[in-house]
């Protein structure tokens, strides 16, 4: 999906994993992550929201929750964005300052008191129970907590496994109640996805769900709220921030353009943000019918995944389609041109998107790419922990 945008923007990164896998620095189903193009992306979207007027929430799941890359982010974008408990805590031990917790998944009530202690910039709840637990904690805590309303995606927009939020036609209901809550007080409305790529084009445009925050949004000034933000994430980019300050949006929550990994990227080298990461496999075996097998580990069904490069020889083949349902032991390619053109242990370079978090893989973070110096500074698990 990215190949062609890696090679174009990012070359060296290629030569450094293929070096390190090639060495035995790093394992097959290994994530090489350059440290200072994150680094640099992380910059140009902060500049360029602070000249739109917009505030950004990094989001880090993609990235494996990785303490090395947080770092880097956090010194350009302060604030965060955590889709559940466990990416909040590595975020802020980490330096990255709350900014939107229960993003994509509630805080458990268990957690509410140690999480709200860290006085976050809001909560977002998808329920009046959630409203009111979270309303019962600051309470207790001394103070009243900013929360966002989850607004329930248009039709046709949710992705499973991530439904909720309240009804449009439920909100004024869900307000009236909310209001009588001392502890939180209601400071803006957020969806998801408010902003989507043609997946020929890369093109964006606000989805019908972005539609619905907004009209929310007039709903709750209606009733006397003041001052109301609105966070639109999905293909937040130095690309789409102007598209979401020209509809009204105060905040967005950059993660695959950290990495230069969002369909704008994949539709074309010319983006701003450079594709910042490669995934490193090695030939398994060969099947009787001449397809090489890769080491799998670190496949993503939405990946996008088209072609892998096998720099020993410069060949790339086509990587078959696989289902989603099964565990990726491994993954096909396609048969090579002549027999013996790919060997038991070829390196394998891939890129496309994934989300580093829900995979078996390493993650190797490589710095000083920037000025021709590479060198590996660390080695992960997909969740952040050092090995």
């Amino acid at each position: 999906m990215f190949l062609d945008t890696l090679l174009a923007r990012n070359p060296g990164l290629v030569d450094t994993a293929t070096a390190l896998h090639q060495s035995g620095a790093i394992p097959p189903d290994t994530y090489v992550m350059d440290a200072d193009a994150i680094e640099a992306n992380a910059a140009l979207l902060a500049a360029e929201a602070e000249r739109l007027g917009l505030s950004l929430w990094f989001v880090v799941k993609q990235l494996g929750r990785n303490p090395a890359l947080i770092r880097a982010i956090a010194r350009h974008i302060p604030y965060s964005a955590a889709i559940d408990a466990t990416e909040a805590r590595i975020l802020r031990a980490s330096g990255a300052r709350p900014g939107n917790l229960g993003h994509l998944a509630q805080i458990p009530r268990r957690a509410l008191p140690e999480l709200l202690a860290w006085r976050p910039e809001a909560v977002t709840v998808f329920d009046l129970a959630n409203a009111r637990a979270v309303s019962d904690t600051a309470r207790e805590l001394g103070f009243v907590q900013d929360v966002f309303v989850r607004l329930e995606g248009a039709a046709g927009t949710v992705y499973p496994g991530q439904e909720g939020g309240v009804p449009l036609d439920a909100l004024d209901g869900f307000a009236r109640a909310a209001e009588r809550l001392p502890g939180i007080r209601i400071a803006g409305v957020t969806a998801f996805p408010c902003v989507l790529c043609d997946p020929e084009t890369g093109r964006p445009a606000p989805t019908a769900t972005f539609e619905l925050a907004l009209k929310a949004r007039e709903s709750l000034a209606a009733r006397g709220h003041e001052g109301l933000k609105l966070s639109a994430p999905s293909a937040t980019a130095v690309a789409t921030l102007p598209l979401l300050a020209s509809l009204g949006a105060t905040h967005g929550e950059p993660g695959h353009s950290l990495t230069g990994t969002t369909p704008l990227h994949a539709a074309g080298p010319d983006q701003p943000e450079r594709t910042a990461y490669v995934y490193v496999t090695e030939v398994a075996h060969t099947l009787a019918d001449g397809r090489p097998a890769l080491h799998g580990g670190g496949f993503y069904p939405r990946a996008g995944v088209r072609d892998a490069l096998l720099p020993r020889t410069g060949l790339r083949l086509r990587v078959q389609d696989a289902p989603a349902e099964n565990i990726d032991y491994y993954r096909l390619l396609a048969p090579p041109p002549a027999p013996g053109a790919v060997l038991t242990g070829d390196t394998a370079l891939l890129a496309f998107r994934t989300q580093i978090f829900v995979t078996r893989s390493t993650v190797a973070v490589v710095s000083g790419l920037s000025a021709g110096k590479p060198r590996l500074t660390g080695l992960y698990d997909s969740r952040g922990r050092a090995l």
